[in-house]
């Protein structure tokens, strides 16, 4: 993903960003051209959350989902279990992520665009397996949680006078740490170590909203005006779609109710 630090204060320093007080008409032109830049990024982003909702909903609904995923009910809750084709689908958004990994420096926008785009239904098809597995009231209940806390946590990210480019270390370790233990207790299965990891997954993809938010911000002073702006959107609006769909994830597995 696309990431340069420091960028608001190297700006500032070099005159990049008008400063209060000077430049007034370049400082009405800036600041609507980065409205117009997060609306851009905000815009896909919802689009891509939208459409990977729609996916889910429709597939989980569809033939198809029998062949790939098999539900049993137990006790504790309905168990879901992949055949071949389902571990294809739960899998097949490594091969988009793989290319943003080593082929997006090179992609032309287009290319990114349909990458995004693809990414976003086969999300949604390997999502589709919640429907089964918690209550129609609690996926709505996290979702509309995951909005609300979304945006207000973007909100304040993107307008807080407080430098948080140092939570990125921190995050990043978290995530790693998310990672690991949630790969653990797939051989373990410990409810604990289940109720834990949920909710550091919320913690971590909160803090991941904000940090994103406002490096999203500060990275407009380096793309406005340049062929690289379109890019910037199609990578915000992903590692935003991210936070999102993660922070939805784990609110659900906190929160809801198992079929």
């Amino acid at each position: 993903m696309a990431d340069w630090n420091d960028t608001s204060r190297n700006a500032q320093r070099l005159g990049a960003v008008p400063r209060a007080g000077g430049d007034v008409a370049g400082r009405v032109t800036f600041d609507a051209g980065l409205r117009r830049h997060m609306l851009s990024i905000y815009n896909y982003m919802a689009s891509g959350v939208l459409l990977t909702g729609i996916v889910a909903l429709l597939f989980v609904n569809s033939p198809i989902f029998a062949l790939a995923f098999t539900a049993t009910p137990t006790a504790a809750g309905t168990v879901v279990q992949p055949t071949v084709l389902g571990w294809l689908i739960t899998l097949s958004p490594l091969a988009v992520m793989l290319f943003w990994w080593f082929g997006a420096a090179r992609a032309s926008l287009g290319a990114l665009q349909a990458a995004f785009w693809a990414f976003a239904v086969l999300f949604g098809l390997s999502l589709s397996t919640i429907f089964v597995t918690y209550t129609g009231t609690s996926i709505a209940t996290a979702f509309f949680a995951t909005a609300a806390a979304f945006a207000g946590l973007s909100l304040w990210g993107y307008t807080t006078k407080k430098d948080i480019s140092g939570w990125g270390s921190f995050l990043i370790m978290g995530l790693v740490g998310l990672i690991v233990a949630s790969l653990l207790n797939l051989f373990f299965q410990s409810g604990p170590l289940a109720l834990v990891t949920s909710i550091i997954g919320v913690l971590i993809f909160a803090g991941l909203t904000a940090y994103d938010t406002q490096r999203l911000k500060n990275e407009y002073v380096l793309v406005r005006g340049t062929e690289l702006a379109g890019r910037a959107v199609i990578f915000g609006a992903l590692n935003l779609y991210l936070d999102f769909i993660n922070l939805f994830l784990y609110l659900l597995r906190f929160l809801g109710n198992r079929e």
